[in-house]
């Protein structure tokens, strides 16, 4: 493998957390005293197309690193870091992050001979509204996230836009300890954001795939449904996700080969460090 394919490895690496358990915070007691910090690591095997209406599926075994930090002002878990901006009973702003990772063009064959997309992290802030809870057990939230998009192969980095993916978050720990998330929502995103996957130059127009300018608009709608559970020093996970693209403004685009995606993905995390400090978890129906 090549350095520049290793770089590119690297960097899904360092994404695997956003772009697998978007779901997948740590199911907590919340009467129950937990460590201020936890550290561990595992791996995770995932497939999803190269991107959102590529007809190309693959397939990776990725490390998943683990870690939680319970902090009166700063929370980090698989999910995102929490509370940082504000935070009240029923809402909270904080930061959202995802990612995508990188796609070779000569492996894709409907983008051959175009410039590869390199790996993105998507950032910015996100409001969380909580609907219902109840002790312990569900929470229905809605999330408003609004993200800047960064690409960068480690030789530049370049602003590609923005997006928003508001969602319906439903959170249900069973009696079990089995934690069950369901979301769904559309997606927006701006038009260099859509040129930068879905735009194809006039340099790089073939007799089979014109040249194209993207607008902005609806990106599709999205479903993620996932499952986890933590076993004492032990966390395992899964979820599936479906994109529908069928009313996306890009979907003539000649980069479009499907209205539909499918991903998956597994992971189990071992805990093998944690601090000897513990913090209460309230019991509420806050949105934390």
């Amino acid at each position: 493998m090549n350095l520049y394919r290793m770089k590119k490895y690297r960097s899904m690496a360092s994404l695997v957390p956003a772009l697998l358990f978007p779901l997948m915070g740590a199911a907590q007691d919340r009467s129950a005293e937990k460590p201020l910090w936890e550290l561990g690591g595992g791996a995770a095997v995932i497939s999803f197309a190269d991107y959102r209406g590529s007809d190309k599926q693959r397939s990776y075994l990725l490390p998943l690193p683990y870690f939680i930090y319970r902090g009166e002002f700063l929370q980090v878990d698989r999910d995102k870091m929490r509370g940082l901006l504000f935070k009240s009973e029923r809402a909270e702003i904080d930061v959202s992050a995802n990612g995508t990772v990188p796609v070779r063009s000569n492996d894709n064959p409907v983008r051959r001979g175009m410039p590869d997309l390199d790996p993105t992290l998507e950032i910015g802030p996100s409001l969380n509204i909580l609907l219902m809870a109840t002790p312990q057990r569900t929470r229905l939230t809605v999330k408003l996230p609004v993200r800047a998009v960064i690409a960068s192969d480690f030789r530049r980095v370049q602003n590609v836009g923005v997006l928003s993916q508001p969602q319906l978050n439903l959170d249900v720990t069973m009696a079990d300890g089995w934690r069950l998330g369901l979301a769904a929502g559309p997606l927006f995103a701006d038009r260099r954001y859509h040129q930068y996957v879905y735009g194809v130059d006039a340099a790089y127009a073939t007799s089979t795939r014109p040249a194209y300018r993207a607008r902005g608009g609806y990106s599709g709608f999205q479903m993620v449904a996932a499952l986890s559970k933590r076993f004492d020093r032990l966390w395992v996970g899964g979820f599936v996700k479906v994109d529908d693209l069928s009313q996306a403004v890009f979907t003539d685009s000649p980069l479009v080969e499907r209205r539909n995606n499918i991903g998956a993905g597994f992971a189990v995390a071992w805990i093998f460090a944690q601090s000897q400090q513990r913090v209460a978890i309230a019991n509420s129906g806050k949105a934390e």
